[in-house]
């Protein structure tokens, strides 16, 4: 039974990360307040924005650290960022699907 464990474990985090197909990849490094820096451009995150941690928790922009990270996200029709992604080293091993 403890083997089942993790395995089952391994498999809810798999459901509960989903990474939308259409998000884009990008480095990213918090900036101020509300304000992130995506491939070197400086963008608002939306007021609802949500940045997922490798273990798909939810993390505060000021609590980010001060290296740049690999992220997937996705934005909002006025052009600022609603959800981010921290990808780990296997999802950012996977190559981007080709539109």
């Amino acid at each position: 039974m403890a083997l089942a464990l993790p395995a089952s474990v391994a498999s809810a985090y798999a459901q509960l990360r989903s990474i939308p197909e259409d998000a884009t990849r990008a480095r990213m490094l918090y900036v101020r307040e509300m304000i992130v820096e995506l491939d070197g451009k400086q963008v608002r995150l939306t007021p609802g924005a949500q940045i997922r941690s490798t273990d798909n928790r939810i993390v505060l922009p000021s609590a980010l650290p001060q290296d740049s990270l690999l992220v997937k996200y996705i934005g909002d029709p006025a052009g600022q960022v609603h959800r981010v992604w921290i990808l780990t080293q296997e999802e950012a091993a996977k190559p981007d699907k080709k539109p």
